[in-house]
């Protein structure tokens, strides 16, 4: 089994995670409009706590991006490849720890639909719906939340430790 690591992204990783994100099959046919022209930025990796999982050759095998104010996991990807390997679970898990280490009570998550039994599976509780916003969202999104432990349960929790994995 290869070696994955969580690691801080830094802003020579921008150009790799806005090909991730653009070569997703989770975007395409009706859902393609949302992340036409998206980029990741230097900057959007300097202000915003941006997480990558990479084998042991560096490759970026997915990312997630967790805004703290007001607190949302805005981004989670994982490489068409990668998918079906538990990096998904175990980036969600980093983001859980990342959540409580900032103080955070919970995260917001505004999912794709399809993507939305994957954050419920891992805990996330539906909270709303997020109304469409045309041109680019021409659909309704479920709106979910993360309910981040206390640092007192953080210790007993289930999620895998950051870091290797």
């Amino acid at each position: 089994m290869q070696t994955t690591t969580i690691r801080r992204a830094i802003a020579q990783d921008a150009e790799c995670l806005t090909s991730l994100i653009q070569e997703s099959s989770a975007y395409q046919g009706q859902y393609a409009s949302i992340i036409s022209g998206y980029r990741v930025t230097a900057e959007y990796i300097a202000w915003h706590r941006v997480f990558v999982a990479v084998d042991a050759s560096d490759q970026i095998l997915g990312f997630y991006s967790l805004v703290l104010e007001p607190p949302e996991l805005d981004l989670a990807f994982v490489a068409d490849e990668a998918q079906g390997l538990g990096i998904g679970r175990h980036l969600v898990g980093h983001m859980v720890g990342q959540a409580g280490q900032a103080g955070l009570a919970n995260v917001r998550v505004v999912a794709h639909p399809p993507a939305e039994k994957f954050y419920r599976r891992l805990g996330a509780q539906r909270v709303g719906t997020v109304a469409p916003s045309p041109p680019k969202v021409a659909w309704e999104r479920p709106e979910l939340q993360f309910a981040i432990p206390t640092r007192s349960r953080a210790c007993r929790t289930s999620w895998p430790r950051p870091g290797v994995f």
